[in-house]
């Protein structure tokens, strides 16, 4: 039996829930129908009116006989939803529900199955394209298409350099480990690039998937009438995160604050909450819809990032915020989590809504849009671009004299203090693991690019097993340490260090 339906009418009308008088437009209940199948489901309520109130059916057992009647004249394929009468007061409402269906795409007949396909976005409905009648069919057959090989290309078009490059140590890219990693697949008894391999390191990716690019705009006020900066990046996906992050910081505030122990660069962006967006665009992008690359606008109080595709059918965004979460392209995922650059199984967004908390940030905003997905970060303080970065590295919150020269004095301290850390703890390397650390906390790879070092080195992991057995840095995940979110701190013992060594030198 279908939960009462009274909490029902004070929810507004979404993704999964519609409200209509009566049937006198039988095509929009028809469409609508459809869409709930062939997204998330949803309920259809006949005899509530657009003020909330309860009409009611007239001839409920008439209606409830009609509208069976045309879900079987006029869906294909065959949809079966629950229907059930449902006494308010003195009055009778109809409820429709309709579960995703695993025989989607379903459509209007009369549209036939290219034109009659309609999806739900928000509280619409939304006809779907050709690409998009694929990938719903793809979804149904449990077919993944980053999965999918490419036979007319040979693992010649993959750029195995660069990929080897990022791997690293981490793994040999032989023929085995690409086709672990799925970024090969033998067909008709040779190796061939899949999709998702050409989406991560195809040596000319944008002939075969020509919006598989990133497009970064910095805007004067809150829209996108004044474009204040642009840049496209087509680099390989994993080093697009590097790139795009260094387009954000090129227009952002950065301020020193100076305490005891240690100086601190400050954000006027929350780069942490930033990069898990960032990574979840690329690694859930739908890329076989064309029309629109992803793209990233830095308003004065936000940033939006939008990447193409809906919601994978089952999937709404109390779902995503809830931390349910669905891999629309593994390939593209797996390569992301060896790399150290993303969880396997998606817990991005809830995590970037726990961080936003934790800063004390307005509540992130997830809305389906018309070509796909945005996110929406919101900024804890306005900011005018024509302030920002791009005319001086480093902007101070306050006092910008003072502390400009107490700037150039820690800057003059630094490789004294490297210095005395380097003697203490009898290894250079270990002095700019702990030097960089008191900036702010890392994981290995991002604490081997800031070295200069293309892999996380032998000696690099050394170093870093010997501080934490000194006591020195710590684990930011204890309880999961070989996670590949692990990040790295300094302990209290290790400021207090600092904090000594710098109080030496200023003596």
């Amino acid at each position: 039996m279908a939960p009462s339906p009274d909490p029902l009418l004070q929810q507004p009308e979404g993704k999964t829930l519609e409200f209509k008088r009566d049937l006198s437009s039988p095509r929009n209940v028809i469409k609508t129908l459809v869409a709930f199948a062939n997204s998330a489901g949803g309920r259809l309520i006949l005899g509530v009116g657009d003020d909330r109130q309860v009409v009611g059916v007239a001839d409920p057992l008439d209606e409830e006989e009609r509208i069976c009647n045309l879900i079987a004249d006029s869906i294909a394929p065959r949809l079966v939803p629950n229907v059930e009468l449902i006494s308010l007061g003195d009055q009778t409402i109809l409820v429709v529900e309709v579960f995703p269906s695993s025989s989607r795409p379903h459509y209007v007949k009369r549209q036939g199955p290219d034109e009659g396909v309609y999806v739900r976005l928000g509280s619409s409905n939304r006809q779907a394209g050709p690409d998009l009648i694929a990938e719903l069919r793809r979804s149904a057959q449990g077919i993944v298409f980053d999965e999918q090989p490419m036979p007319e290309l040979s693992v010649d078009d993959l750029d195995l350099e660069a990929a080897q490059a990022l791997f690293g140590s981490r793994r040999q890219l032989d023929d085995k480990a690409l086709t672990t990693l799925k970024l090969v697949r033998r067909e008709q008894n040779r190796l061939v690039p899949t999709h998702g391999g050409i989406l991560l390191f195809g040596k000319d990716r944008e002939q075969y998937f020509p919006d598989a690019w990133v497009q970064c705009g910095r805007f004067q006020g809150t829209d996108k009438v004044h474009i204040f900066d642009q840049v496209e990046i087509h680099d390989h996906l994993p080093q697009m995160v590097d790139a795009i992050e260094f387009f954000l910081k090129k227009h952002a505030f950065k301020s020193a604050q100076f305490g005891a122990m240690r100086r601190e660069d400050v954000w006027s962006i929350p780069l942490t909450i930033l990069r898990e967006a960032i990574v979840n665009a690329l690694v859930h992008s739908d890329y076989s819809q064309r029309g629109t690359p992803i793209r990233i606008a830095f308003f004065d109080d936000r940033i939006d990032i939008e990447s193409p595709g809906l919601l994978l059918p089952g999937m709404t965004v109390e779902d995503m915020k809830s931390g349910v979460s669905r891999i629309r392209n593994p390939v593209i995922a797996r390569v992301f989590r060896e790399l150290g650059m993303a969880e396997q199984w998606g817990s991005g967004v809830r995590r970037i809504f726990k961080e936003a908390a934790a800063q004390g940030l307005p509540e992130p905003a997830v809305a389906e849009i018309a070509t796909g997905l945005r996110l929406s970060i919101f900024l804890a303080q306005a900011q005018n671009p024509t302030e920002s970065g791009g005319t001086k590295e480093a902007r101070l919150s306050e006092n910008t004299l003072d502390n400009e020269a107490h700037l150039r004095l820690e800057s003059r301290l630094e490789s004294r203090l490297e210095s005395r850390l380097e003697s203490r703890l009898e290894s250079k390397l270990a002095a700019r693991v702990v030097s960089l650390l008191a900036e702010h906390e890392s994981g290995k790879a991002e604490l081997a690019r800031s070295l200069g070092h293309k892999t996380v080195s032998g000696e690099l992991h050394k170093q870093i097993r010997r501080l934490m057995e000194l006591g020195m840095i710590e684990m930011t995940l204890p309880d999961t340490p070989t996670s590949r979110m692990q990040r790295y701190r300094l302990t209290d013992r290790g400021h207090s260090t600092m904090a000594t060594l710098l109080k030496e030198l200023k003596d």
